[in-house]
């Protein structure tokens, strides 16, 4: 399989496969990185596909910039790789991990297919909840505009409104969502009745958890990925 990478505009990008008109983007979630990506482009590209993949803010090569992983800083990133498919390929189609998903749905109006793994469908929602977990209230966090978690993240006032400010976009384009039935991070309501709303194709892996990194997770993973392209 043919790998090569390169940047976009000064972001880094691998490119999967041999030349086609259509495509993969790929995007990582919380903690990932680009060549999360090969394992897909290994399933993707003897299809005669190409996969895209690109380093968000804050992670991969992009680790030591002193960026940070946010909407703002990632939707442009976005676009510009999106930009970059829609030059090259005539179908332009997404694969999105977590909260890659989410960036994906706000930075993007209309792929040609999603696939969507463990995908944040509403952020709101999750702060909300992760700010029950810390026992912090609006007010609190609106006094204080940033309060550190023991859970490892970082409450932000800013990032609160700016969510409510910014809502993603429907796709009206086929999209099939892999889900496990123990994720923390997106309650199974939300994931069924986004699926039902949105005509989703769900999955749901019984025992899966938000990261499928287990044989057997990962097992499920790439069958549903043979599946589903």
């Amino acid at each position: 399989m043919k790998i090569e990478p390169f940047e976009i505009d000064g972001i880094p990008a691998i490119l999967y496969g041999e030349p086609s008109k259509q495509g993969y983007l790929f995007l990582h979630g919380q903690m990932g990185c680009k060549e999360e990506a090969e394992a897909f482009a290994r399933a993707v590209c003897p299809k005669g596909l190409q996969v895209l993949s690109i380093d968000l803010p804050g992670h991969g090569a992009r680790r030591d910039r002193g960026e940070e992983l946010t909407p703002w800083t990632a939707v442009p990133d976005i676009r510009a790789a999106r930009a970059w498919a829609e030059a090259h390929w005539t179908a332009v189609s997404v694969r999105v991990n977590s909260i890659g998903a989410y960036f994906a749905m706000l930075a993007i109006d209309a792929p040609d297919r999603a696939l969507l793994v463990s995908p944040i469908l509403d952020m709101e929602n999750l702060i909300l909840t992760m700010m029950g977990w810390a026992g912090v209230t609006e007010e609190q966090l609106q006094r204080q505009g940033e309060i550190p978690t023991d859970f490892g993240q970082t409450l932000s006032w800013n990032y609160l409104c700016w969510v409510r400010e910014h809502p993603v976009n429907n796709w009206e384009c086929p999209v099939r969502i892999l889900y496990g039935s123990m994720d923390t991070m997106t309650p199974r309501t939300v994931v069924e009745e986004y699926a039902e709303k949105q005509n989703v194709r769900l999955t749901v892996m019984n025992g899966g958890e938000h990261w499928f990194h287990t044989p057997e997770q990962l097992a499920v993973l790439q069958k549903w990925e043979e599946t589903e392209l």
